[in-house]
């Protein structure tokens, strides 16, 4: 597998995000997976406000959120079946505006992995529109993906034997979260402008049509949920 972050210019609001990609992204090779910031996807679809005030940020992460939770640094929050810092509501790239994530992240990879297909005329490709994230009790970012396209998102183990042959009762590999991470630690998070990774040969299975609904796990099922419902 190999990563590459790509340099770009900034991104405004309202520009056409595919022009954008063509611009920069002159080859894609097959079974290649793009990773694409959601910060520059919400700004092509006008996902801003003017920041006014931290209170009108407040009732913004409030009212975007399933769960709102306020601690010492952010808000902890349910954003979309994720637990993210202030809904995912950022303001430290939006140059005096808050940006909102994009509206529908799965939609947005299925588009744009659609038109990356037609225009470098490959047919194994995956699109992942991501964003960083939070682990519990662990320091700093890692990647997250908000949504995806053209590949399989958790791969399962169960059923299948280790090295000593036993088999896995349960065990599964969220690959896009993996590469989102991957694909972070490349973008960085200051001011690298590398919006953009290709990642060639990654190593997933390619599908045309993707279930959204497999990386989700239920809220009754996760093993975190005692913390939360500790907390409710």
């Amino acid at each position: 597998m190999q990563i590459k972050a790509i340099k770009t210019r900034i991104f405004h609001e309202n520009e056409d995000l595919f022009s954008f990609i063509f611009k920069y992204v002159k080859k894609i090779p097959e079974k290649s997976v793009l990773v694409v910031t959601s910060k520059v996807v919400s700004l092509a679809e006008g996902r801003t406000i003017e920041y006014k005030n931290k209170k009108q940020k407040v009732e913004l992460i409030k009212k975007e959120s399933s769960l709102a939770i306020n601690t010492k640094l952010v808000w902890l929050t349910i954003k979309d079946g994720i637990v993210m810092a202030d809904a995912g509501i950022d303001e430290s790239n939006g140059d005096g505006q808050l940006i909102f994530l994009p509206k529908k992240s799965f939609f947005s990879a299925k588009k744009i992995r659609a038109l990356l297909c037609a225009k470098y005329k490959v047919k194994n490709l995956g699109v992942i529109i991501s964003d960083s994230g939070l682990v519990p009790f662990r320091s700093g970012v890692i990647g997250l993906a908000l949504g995806y396209a053209g590949f399989k998102g958790v791969k399962s183990y169960k059923g299948k034997k280790d090295i000593f042959g036993r088999k896995f009762i349960y065990q599964k590999v969220n690959v896009a979260d993996s590469l989102a991470t991957a694909a972070t630690l490349c973008m960085g998070e200051g001011n690298e402008r590398q919006p953009l990774v290709l990642v060639k040969n990654a190593p997933v299975i390619f599908t045309a049509k993707t279930n959204k609904k497999e990386i989700n796990f239920k809220k009754k099922e996760d093993i975190y949920a005692p913390l939360f419902n500790k907390i409710n």
